[in-house]
């Protein structure tokens, strides 16, 4: 259990609405609190501020704020609420709002697009600029259209596993990012699985659509007949996986080294996945950067489901 919040960041969209949701859900699972914030349109804070440099007392106090009457009739109506929900609005711009709120939190939830993007866009600009700087983990819950891509050759949408997939790169990522994952899984009571790609390819005929190869630590003999690289690549996920099993004895761990693009494969996991957990950047770029690394910009532009962004919450270095 934990005493730092979520927080769902909302904006009277349907997209923030799948993003408040499953805040709500992470909130009971943690047994924390739920914070709802929502950043105030620009015609409001401009108000605030003509009435504020005013100081006209004949104007009301506050600007009308529809988006807190949307998100309590929408908290109302759900089956069960955490402890402590608070609704909060915010001024300034929407990253740099939830960049302030977001610090000390558990998990900041938003969805991928909002109100003002365009309906092609799979990744909203602020989704993609709070995923970049919030001091927390940062889950972007995918719109409608994303959720209802089919994968190749079925006639229906494919139904969510729960686990909880790991993007991991045995050398790089940061240990905040597999500790996030397996919290994950524990408090879900599902699996870990740990994807990771190799650049060397094996012979063409293990490549052509080769599916995940799932292989337990008792299974890394060195008698076996794997590809030398997909085998060192097990070992070295099993070496860093360790600590991660001895602190969860209880979360079941799948492994799975794969030739190839980690984007691609681990989009290809989120069709089955609950959650993917990606690094945000290598660890050698600054805490203060916008950018985030090429995988974690990948999957959450292509992700079929939700997607934590995590960054180095201890020294980035």
């Amino acid at each position: 259990m934990s005493n730092a919040p979520v927080i769902a960041a909302v904006d009277g969209s349907e997209h923030s609405l799948k993003a408040l949701q499953w805040a709500r859900g992470a909130a009971l699972r943690h047994g924390t609190g739920l914070l709802v914030a929502h950043v105030l349109p620009d015609h409001a804070q401009l108000y605030a501020g003509r009435r504020a440099s005013l100081h006209d007392a004949s104007e009301p106090k506050e600007y009308p704020d529809p988006v807190h009457d949307w998100v309590r009739s929408m908290i109302g109506e759900g089956p069960a609420l955490p402890d402590g929900v608070r609704y909060e609005s915010l001024e300034g711009s929407v990253p740099e709002a939830l960049r302030v709120i977001g610090s000390g939190a558990l998990m900041l939830v938003m969805g991928s697009r909002g109100r003002g993007g365009f309906a092609s866009l799979l990744l909203g600009s602020s989704s993609r600029a709070v995923a970049s700087t919030a001091p927390c983990p940062v889950v972007v819950v995918p719109h409608a259209e994303r959720h209802a891509e089919r994968a190749p050759g079925t006639t229906a949408p494919q139904q969510s596993a729960g686990r909880v997939v790991l993007g991991l790169h045995a050398a790089e990522t940061p240990d905040d990012v597999l500790s996030f994952a397996f919290a994950e899984a524990a408090v879900r009571g599902t699996t870990v699985q740990v994807v990771s790609a190799y650049a060397v390819p094996p012979a063409p005929a293990l490549v052509i659509d080769r599916p995940f190869e799932v292989i337990p630590p008792e299974g890394l003999a060195d008698e076996g007949d794997g590809v030398p690289a997909e085998r060192e690549m097990l070992r070295s996920q099993t070496r860093r996986l360790e600590p991660l099993r001895a602190r969860y004895p209880d979360v079941p761990v799948e492994q799975a080294a794969v030739p190839g693009d980690p984007a691609g494969r681990l989009v290809d996991a989120s069709r089955s996945a609950a959650l993917v957990v990606v690094g945000r950047h290598h660890p050698r770029r600054t805490a203060m950067s916008l950018q985030i690394g090429s995988v974690a910009h990948a999957v959450l532009h292509h992700a079929h489901g939700p997607v934590a962004i995590v960054p180095t919450l201890e020294d980035d270095v």
